[in-house]
């Protein structure tokens, strides 16, 4: 004999909200630059990273049908297509004809984007800047010089302040 058992989800259950992806666009119709902005991934799962930052862009710029990485910072093992919104990007990559610290996007509707990809342990300050950079229209700069530039920032010293009264 069976009992019935009843089953009432808890916290734990709940499907949890995606964090919202970390990224920066260059503005609408700003000049071309050579980068359209920067993504922060959390983490170096391609598998779990790539989905919501296509299925946002499908919405910007239309439906995104391919990615192109480098794998110099990727593990070796990542995804050849990945589930967006109800269909299925392609992921490739190119060694030596793509900036390491580049993703390519590609969309039926518009053509191509380049974004900075800033490594998921980048601490908050620079990864701002590099946010920042990638995102200015007027920058000149490739995803490799702008990460060499952000190694070169002073980095920021927090100083306690005093204790009450002394």
């Amino acid at each position: 004999m069976t009992a019935p058992v009843s089953y009432a989800p808890t916290l734990e259950d709940r499907a949890v909200a995606a964090p919202p992806v970390r990224m920066s666009l260059a503005p609408l119709g700003s000049a071309p630059a050579l980068l359209d902005g920067a993504w922060w991934p959390r983490s170096r799962d391609l598998a779990a990273e790539l989905p919501p930052l296509a299925a946002v862009l499908d919405s910007l710029w239309g439906r995104i049908t391919r990615i192109t990485v480098n794998p110099t910072h990727w593990p070796a093992d990542f995804p050849r297509k990945v589930p967006v919104a109800g269909h299925v990007v392609k992921v490739g990559w190119f060694l030596a004809e793509q900036d390491p610290h580049q993703l390519l996007l590609l969309s039926y509707r518009t053509s191509r984007w380049d974004l900075l990809i800033v490594p998921p342990e980048t601490d908050p300050t620079t990864a701002a800047w590099l946010m920042a950079a990638a995102s200015d229209p007027s920058r000149t700069s490739t995803a490799s010089a702008l990460m060499e530039e952000a190694a070169r920032l002073p980095v920021a010293v927090e100083v306690p302040a005093p204790a009450p009264g002394v």
